[in-house]
């Protein structure tokens, strides 16, 4: 198992035996901060490498998945589990949304596998951020007549701090290049892993948190955590081998796909739904989803990819 891995599973057991061990919430945000900026720089620094025309067929098919994610979950969640229409919605839009710590472990477990990836994908992270929560608001508020301040909630999306960090990182990482980032290489990628694994030992604690919200919702939440991530991944390895990625970008996507948000989506939702309950939502996306990828399912994706890519 990757040591990032263990270290999520440290903060897990801790919870669960009731330990007191907590990362100071400062922390947590300082590790957050950087995680987002270390991603971005890099693909920044790749991407100044590249054409951007390059990129532009595999960013429109990311945006179009993200926004199609939620049409496909709402109507599991609405007719199958039962469930309100804001509650479908905004469990929706967070698997509509993506996990940037998510995508990190993929990026991480490639790596000490040596499998190579398009050096864009942080620009499909922070493309895929935004789509899928629109999507679930308009689901949640289509058959309610409300009106949304469409303006404050572009606003919270688009400048919220996790697709910021990755934007503003891409541009730097793009605007310096490879050798305007050899100063920074020793903090931001040196440390990379070793930053994930503290963030990933906070994220273990948090997960054991919410449990608690998963047993009052029911087996079919449950059950919708672990086989939707299955289905999402594989319609995003499909997607990415249709638009030319390579092994390691077609696994990164199924991965992306596969994700649930837990830091952009709450924070939009809150706004826009406010009568769709977070326990819900944060529950499974956070106590089902992220541990299943982080133990299952981004060895499952890149099987996938290879398997619809042709290799072994």
């Amino acid at each position: 198992m990757d040591p990032v891995v263990l270290f999520f599973l440290l903060g897990l057991i801790a919870r669960l035996a009731k330990s007191d061990l907590r990362l100071p919430e400062a922390l947590y945000d300082a590790l957050a901060i950087y995680l987002l900026l270390a991603i971005g720089l890099k693909g920044g620094v790749q991407l100044a490498q590249q054409p951007v025309a390059t990129v532009l067929p595999q960013a429109m098919a990311a945006i179009a998945l993200g926004a199609a994610i939620p049409l496909l979950a709402f109507p599991v969640l609405r007719k199958a589990g039962r469930f309100s229409r804001p509650d479908a919605a905004s469990i929706a839009a967070h698997y509509g949304s993506v996990s940037v710590v998510t995508f990190a472990v993929g990026t991480s477990f490639l790596a000490a596998r040596d499998i190579a990836a398009e050096s864009y994908m942080p620009l499909i992270v922070a493309l895929m951020e935004a789509p899928g929560i629109v999507v679930g608001i308009v689901l949640a508020r289509a058959g309610g007549g409300q009106r949304m301040a469409w303006g404050a909630l572009a606003h919270e999306v688009l400048f919220g701090k996790s697709v910021l960090l990755l934007l503003g990182g891409l541009a730097i990482g793009a605007v310096i290049g490879p050798a305007g980032a050899a100063p920074i290489a020793p903090l931001f990628t040196d440390l990379f892993k070793g930053v994930l694994a503290l963030f990933l030992l906070e994220m273990g604690l948090v997960a054991g948190s919410r449990l608690d919200d998963l047993k009052r919702a029911g087996a079919f939440l449950l059950g919708f955590g672990i086989g939707a991530p299955l289905l999402l991944g594989l319609l995003g390895a499909l997607v990415g081998h249709w638009v030319g990625l390579s092994t390691g970008g077609t696994a990164l996507l199924a991965t992306l796909a596969a994700s649930a948000s837990y830091i952009a989506a709450p924070t939009a939702m809150r706004i826009a739904v406010p009568a769709a309950s977070p326990a819900l939502s944060i529950g499974v996306s956070l106590g089902v989803t992220f541990p299943f990828n982080i133990f299952v399912g981004i060895p499952v994706y890149l099987q996938y990819a290879r398997w619809i890519g042709g290799s072994p």
